[in-house]
């Protein structure tokens, strides 16, 4: 499952994919804080580094399935920095964060925000864990200005009752064809790339990022 030009075209994907050992509501699993980093300090270093390389200064930035770090690289002034995710106490925690939405994808794969209104999206490791990605990311292109980012990070780590089956199955490399996959099937986005910013003897970071394609028309 390659991205490939041209157009969305018709999706590989399957219900089936997206099934999760655990499909009880999400805001019940995820009701507890958990004020805990996802990937070490390595890791987090290269993301940071990523979003430096990639984020200009001021962006409008979307941060979804946010929780109570960011990771945005520090002494960067941004613009607008949205979060949306599961837990009010986690986004409150959260210092790089000017808005703060509780929000289930899962539930309901619409953003509240006008279309055009965004520089920048990111989903840190937990794209894992989406069950609509196709919906959430045609969202996310309307929510983008033209050529604007979206970032998706993710690592090996896990809340395995709660990871879609297609996530479960599979292992890295098979993870950043899906990702981009996502990206090309949800239609808006163009130069789709994958990177290995896995830091030496610490978690893996793997990166998809794409820009909102600036002669698409957005969905609404």
């Amino acid at each position: 499952m390659t991205a490939e030009a041209g157009g969305p075209g018709a999706s590989p994907f399957r219900p089936e994919h997206f099934e999760r050992e655990d499909e009880s509501p999400d805001g019940t699993f995820y009701v507890l804080p958990r004020l805990v980093v996802h990937i070490d300090d390595g890791a987090i270093a290269a993301l940071r580094r990523f979003l430096a390389e990639t984020l200009p200064s001021g962006a409008d930035i979307l941060d979804l399935m946010s929780s109570w770090r960011s990771h945005l690289p520090e002494g960067i002034a941004y613009g607008r920095v949205a979060g949306l995710g599961l837990n009010a106490v986690e986004l409150a925690e959260n210092p790089q964060l000017t808005e703060r939405l509780v929000c289930d994808l899962n539930a309901l794969p619409e953003l509240p925000f006008a279309r055009a209104s965004f520089d920048a999206a990111l989903v840190t490791v937990s794209v894992q864990y989406l069950t609509r990605p196709l919906e959430v990311f045609a969202e996310v292109a309307r929510a983008l200005r033209p050529g604007g980012a979206v970032v998706i990070s993710f690592s090996n780590r896990m809340f395995p009752t709660k990871a879609v089956r297609l996530w479960r199955a599979t292992g890295d490399a098979e993870h950043a064809q899906i990702v981009a996959a996502y990206l090309h099937h949800a239609g808006g986005f163009s130069d789709i790339r994958f990177q290995d910013r896995s830091p030496a003897g610490g978690d893996p970071l793997f990166v998809v990022a794409a820009r909102r394609r600036s002669s698409a028309t957005p969905g609404r």
